[in-house]
């Protein structure tokens, strides 16, 4: 553990941040006070950002660059060199930021622990953002104390906490934790949007977030690390449990017009706990040991095909070859094999239905899909006839097994243009469906199960499955969800329900009668 200390909070880069941390203790022209922030810009940020971001040389130059920035900030110089320097740290967070981005574009909407790192590097930007006008003296609405104030509390209470909690959620995994994780993770945006706008807001999302913080403590007394680890990690979560309690006597007070708690109170007990418990003994903690990442590379096959679709003139009879590959097909009536096998004998009836709280976006949407002639569905409910083909598609050029594309059109204008193939990993053989999208293509990686003689296709029920946007290299995981039922009502005729969740929340329903020729 002591090598890995010294690796991780005093290697070459960051032995400058200490070097001018101590020059700026001895000999800084400023209030004291604002060493509270300087303490994280040079010391407690560049160690944690060294655990989560590759530090190649263009990282190592604007950290470097960075803490010459803060350091020459606490001497007297003139307002428009502090302005350019207070840029140049805007800089050096949206380079960060970008790192954040970059993370997430590898990943998207999955493993809510890597996405509180990348949501840490971003609010290190609006950090920096807050840092830059209270150098620039903007008139924010509030007073510079306050400015800056906002600005500590997105690097202590956004990007290093919202760091912490992910390098902890890849020691504990449970629901319990990602209920926690999402609540502390938009509490600094709603704690500085209820200081803005609504003491209201404000106490409501403080004691959210106090009873957030309260579960987060308890969940590392119940996880197993390293002793001295865990015994730091739990100082610093604990000494939140604290210091939150004065920042909700805080909003009280600004609530009921009676001070309770003043602001240099708060300067005093919860500023400096919260730099030198929560912030240093946190650091210290990940630093002895930085958990690795549970994440794995996507490494399903993902079509090469991006934009319009150039189709071979070659029919094809079925969304599949045998449906057998993905179900036992003796449990279910023989009519949806064959739907599936051969799909082109089968007229489609379908009832749109668009949620009244989705409707809105579906509107703005319908222009770009028209345009695109994708994923085209009509605002009406009413039941219209589906007509479609289905040809092959180039093996060479999407890069799948077997593919072949089921294009549906709705009285000659297209609808979905939808790429099937299929692959199998650890035993189980997905759905693989690509739609191409402008520079991209949205994947459905979906699995098929039986239950009481109905098929079930789903992109949540297990494994790789889910939805996708491919771009580049990048694989970036949807927070969609969607969900076939297809029933049998007779020899000759199937239902299917089809439904879309975003974020969990529903916002489309289609019924299909699908009958045969």
């Amino acid at each position: 553990m002591l090598g890995n200390l010294r690796k991780n909070l005093f290697s070459p880069v960051l032995l400058i941040g200490w070097v001018l941390m101590l020059c700026c203790y001895l000999f800084s022209m400023q209030p004291h006070y604002l060493l509270l922030l300087t303490f994280a810009q040079l010391v407690l940020i560049p160690a944690m950002l060294k655990m989560v971001v590759p530090f190649n040389k263009i990282c190592h130059t604007f950290v470097i660059a960075m803490m010459l920035v803060v350091t020459i900030l606490h001497f007297p110089i003139s307002r428009e060199f502090a302005i350019f320097l207070a840029g140049l740290y805007v800089v050096y967070t949206a380079y960060m930021a970008l790192q954040g981005m970059t993370r997430f574009l590898q990943r998207g909407f999955t493993n809510i622990a890597e996405i509180a790192i990348d949501i840490g590097l971003l609010y290190l930007f609006i950090g920096g953002l807050w840092f830059f006008a209270f150098i620039a003296e903007i008139d924010t609405g509030f007073s510079s104390l306050i400015t800056w104030l906002t600005a500590i509390h997105f690097h202590y209470s956004a990007c290093l906490f919202a760091i912490s909690i992910g390098l902890f959620g890849r020691l504990h995994t449970s629901k319990w934790y990602n209920a926690v994780a999402m609540i502390l993770l938009t509490g600094p945006l709603l704690v500085a949007l209820g200081i803005t706008f609504s003491t209201i807001i404000e106490i409501v999302s403080v004691a959210l977030y106090i009873f957030a913080i309260y579960c987060l403590f308890t969940l590392s007394l119940k996880t197993t690390m390293p002793k001295r680890q865990g015994v730091l990690l739990r100082i610093s979560y604990g000494s939140l449990c604290l210091t939150i309690l004065g920042s909700f006597l805080y909003a009280i007070g600004n609530f009921t017009g009676t001070s309770i708690i003043s602001i240099p109170d708060m300067l005093t007990y919860h500023g400096l706990v919260n730099c030198l418990l929560f912030g240093w003994m946190g650091v210290i903690a990940w630093g002895m040991d930085v958990p690795k990442s549970s994440h794995q590379p996507f490494t399903f096959p993902v079509s090469r095909i991006r934009g319009k679709l150039q189709p071979l003139e070659e029919p094809h009879t079925g969304l599949v070859d045998t449906l057998q590959d993905f179900v036992d097909t003796r449990k279910i009536p023989q009519i949806i094999p064959h739907f599936y096998e051969q799909t082109t004998h089968y007229r489609l009836n379908a009832s749109v239905q668009w949620r009244l709280w989705f409707k809105p976006f579906a509107f703005i949407y319908q222009g770009i899909s028209r345009w695109m002639q994708q994923l085209n569905l009509p605002l009406s409910s009413q039941r219209v006839e589906m007509n479609g083909v289905i040809v092959k598609v180039d093996e060479r050029q999407d890069g799948r097994l077997a593919p072949r594309a089921w294009i549906r059109k709705i009285n000659e204008q297209t609808i979905f243009v939808a790429i099937y193939s299929q692959h199998t990993t650890n035993q189980t053989t997905y759905m693989n469906i690509a739609l191409p999208l402008p520079f991209s293509t949205m994947i459905g990686i979906l699995y098929v199960y039986e239950q009481d003689g109905k098929l079930h296709i789903t992109s949540s029920k297990t494994g790789e499955a889910g939805i996708y946007l491919a771009f580049k290299q990048n694989i970036l995981r949807l927070p969609l969800n969607e969900h076939f039922t297809i029933t049998a009502k007779n020899d000759t005729t199937l239902t299917a329900i089809h439904t879309m969740r975003i974020f969990g929340l529903s916002f489309l329903r289609i019924d299909y009668q699908i009958e045969r020729r």
